[in-house]
């Protein structure tokens, strides 16, 4: 099967291993990958700022740079999440209007394309942890992931998966939320971490890496031992 490789901005800029690790498991689970050089953000930070004229330019390019029918896979809930939820608003009655609907029905985050489409479990991955899984917002209210992450990583051998009482509450990233109130941000960070602990987990891990990248900051700021880890890496470990 070929699938189209989309790479959000913070994973390129800031977590590559991620999308690395995005191409080994598909490729593992039969997949024929290709990356258009050329792609750039899905327009979801200038849409959440409320730029609407500039959102709609970059999401129109990135329907161009994603055009065919094949599948369009992403290490992220978040962007998917977009595509599928504001592409057809932004461009309703527009020349991109049916391209932009059929592009949000072939757009998949990694765990669910995996679990869902390709109904392939089982990465022979190996990590001996404790774990606990953050559903981020994105995925779990835009895009109804839940089962798929939990189901992946119940095949990593070794791997204990606890789950935490705030599981589904959001981690107060939310892009420009963090920077316009970040007492409050890092307040719900903050419980997102003391609920990880009380599971005794040594990984939070997640399908967005904005989540794992805003609750690993107060991780580091008291030391703590715990880690974040996206789904990615923790499917490829002991590989």
């Amino acid at each position: 099967m070929k699938v189209q490789l989309f790479i959000p901005c913070f994973v390129d800029q800031l977590y590559p291993q991620v999308g690395m690790n995005t191409v080994k498991l598909l490729e593992k689970a039969g997949c024929e990958v290709s990356y258009n050089p050329n792609q750039t953000c899905c327009g979801q930070p200038a849409y959440n700022a409320g730029y609407m004229k500039e959102a709609k330019q970059v999401s129109e390019k990135f329907i161009h740079d994603f055009s065919g029918s094949e599948y369009i896979v992403a290490p992220s809930g978040s962007c998917i999440g977009y595509v599928r939820g504001s592409f057809e608003e932004i461009f309703n009655n527009g020349s991109c209007h049916n391209e932009a609907k059929l592009i949000g029905k072939r757009s998949f985050e990694l765990s669910e394309f995996l679990v869902d489409v390709l109904n392939f479990t089982n990465f022979g991955a190996a990590l001996q942890a404790k774990a606990t899984y953050h559903d981020a917002c994105g995925a779990l209210r835009e895009c109804g992931i839940k089962s798929q992450p939990r189901t992946l990583l119940a095949q990593v051998k070794g791997l204990e998966l606890i789950e935490n009482k705030e599981c589904e509450t959001c981690c107060g990233f939310g892009g420009t939320f963090a920077v316009k109130y970040e007492p409050i941000s890092v307040g719900m960070a903050q419980t997102k971490v003391n609920s990880a602990l009380q599971a005794n987990a040594d990984y939070l891990i997640s399908t967005d890496v904005s989540c794992l990248m805003h609750i690993e900051g107060v991780i580091k700021h008291q030391q703590l031992a715990m880690k974040t880890a996206h789904l990615a890496d923790i499917l490829t470990q002991g590989w």
